[in-house]
């Protein structure tokens, strides 16, 4: 048998004092002894070492926002990309949804000390209607194909983007038709894809549900008559809540310019919280994500993770949004049994009742190794 680390505390989310037995990057049973053969370990007899005794056990960190691989101008080189990986696993996210990327950051899959990617693939966006360098640039008719060939790259997401700046309505608009949203999405589905979408203000949305987005990325524009629907659709919400906070110097850089965008971003920002309350209230999910990698530095999620509780989120929920429960609903085992992945934080104290302490990791183990 391999060799075995153990750890003991309170184990979430079961909220019970247990000892966790990790080996070969898996949590196992009990270590095999000569009258007692492991389940996952075999019969032999392995090193047990004990490494963390006491504290709050919690599976690996999710952010589901993320961009590894991008900064404010583009894509970045691999030194960068890996500078990135590793301030995310620093912070506890030991799962990275990439919600968008112009980098091929395919390499860091063969690194078993950089966290786990679920890409998106690049961004689909609008012919002049998004960030420089960021995502493909396309028009209506090019939807489908675009949309099927980053369903075939990537992890079984799509990124959308659903609004930007008009410039000649001077507001923010719907980036597409109805019926090219139609066939896209019911392309990626076909393809086994989940597709989700970029959108700050209310005008796209109804076009997009109506079409099976998947997901919502900021979700500022939600408006109550939505809320029913998604939540029994299963559309999920990811804030970006830190993210938010950059709406009001966007109304200032453009106020000269696009006045009337300037005046929907300032309205947006100030019921941002309202708005998504209102949206945990109705039961749609809702999960953490940071936004890192634009004009956001990476990890952060123990900040975006406490920003969940403003939006009526209990200490309880805003952990499992970022952790077990985003963990399950990106298909990746959101509890440590025997059998899952050995990825998780340990913590001095309950992150649920003090969600300050997700900044003091006192270990990360990462598939079994201690980072």
């Amino acid at each position: 048998m391999a060799d075995v680390i153990k750890l003991t505390g309170v184990v979430l989310p079961a909220g019970e004092h247990q000892e966790i037995h990790l080996s070969g990057g898996l949590v196992v049973d009990r270590p095999a002894t000569a009258s007692r053969p492991g389940r996952w370990g075999g019969g032999g007899v392995g090193t047990v070492t004990t490494v963390s005794t006491g504290g709050w056990i919690v599976p690996g960190l999710v952010d589901a926002h993320c961009h590894i691989g991008l900064d404010q101008r583009g894509a970045v080189d691999e030194t960068v990309q890996e500078r990135q990986a590793y301030a995310d696993r620093d912070a506890g996210a030991l799962l990275v949804r990439d919600a968008g990327s112009a980098a091929d950051t395919r390499w860091i899959d063969e690194r078993e000390d950089l966290p786990k990617i679920i890409r998106a693939g690049r961004h689909i966006a609008r012919s002049k209607r998004y960030i420089r360098n960021y995502g493909w640039e396309i028009e209506p008719d090019e939807l489908v194909a675009y949309v099927e060939q980053e369903a075939r790259k990537s992890d079984g997401w799509v990124k959308l983007v659903g609004d930007w700046i008009d410039r000649d309505a001077g507001d923010l608009t719907p980036c597409w038709p109805a019926e090219a949203l139609n066939a896209a999405i019911a392309r990626a589905h076909e393809l086994g894809a989940r597709v989700t979408a970029h959108v700050f203000g209310e005008h796209a949305l109804p076009d997009l549900l109506a079409a099976g987005i998947d997901c919502i990325e900021h979700g500022t524009g939600l408006l109550p008559d939505m809320l029913d629907q998604m939540a029994a659709a299963g559309v999920a919400v990811v804030p970006t809540l830190i993210q938010l906070e950059n709406f009001p110097e966007y109304a200032d850089q453009a106020a000269g310019k696009f006045p009337a965008y300037a005046a929907h971003m300032r309205d947006l920002y100030d019921r941002r919280l309202d708005t998504l309350r209102s949206a945990v209230e109705a039961g749609i999910p809702v999960y953490a994500g940071t936004d890192a990698g634009g004009v956001l530095g990476h990890g952060l999620v123990a900040e975006e993770i406490r920003a969940l509780t403003d939006i009526g989120m209990s200490g309880e929920q805003a952990l499992a949004a970022g952790s077990w429960a985003a963990r399950e609903w990106l298909g990746v085992p959101g509890t440590l049994e025997p059998g899952n992945p050995a990825d998780l934080v340990v913590y001095d104290e309950d992150p649920r009742a003090n969600p300050a302490v997700l900044d003091h990791p006192r270990m990360i183990v990462l598939r079994g190794r201690i980072c």
